[in-house]
């Protein structure tokens, strides 16, 4: 605690925040709505720095039922430049085709 206390900026990962996600979900059964409060707070953090453009569309996604995950590696592929995310997930197409992000199935 004190390490992080100190610290005048704490670099986080996107990865980092897709396992956050996941362990909050999968070891301490936390459901959605408060893994996403949770992952706001975090974000709120002055001293955290992050991809934040890419920690809000996991967000868009998660809450509108899909996966962070799927939705922070959605954005990361169009920022590298990729027309479309391509999945073989059924669900997280079907998300991000609702939320307006092009997306095809596999």
């Amino acid at each position: 605690e004190r390490i992080l206390a100190e610290a005048e900026l704490i670099a986080v990962a996107l990865p980092v925040l897709c396992e956050f996600v996941w362990v909050l979900r999968k070891v301490y059964g936390f459901g959605i709505p408060d893994i996403a409060k949770a992952m706001r707070a975090l974000l709120d953090i002055a001293k955290i720095e992050t991809n934040r453009p890419a920690a809000e569309a996991g967000l868009a996604l998660l809450d509108a039922g899909g996966d962070f995950a799927d939705g922070v590696i959605a954005y990361e592929g169009g920022w590298l430049g990729a027309d479309s995310f391509v999945s073989f997930d059924k669900k997280a197409v079907a998300l991000l085709q609702s939320l307006g992000i092009s997306s095809r199935l596999l």
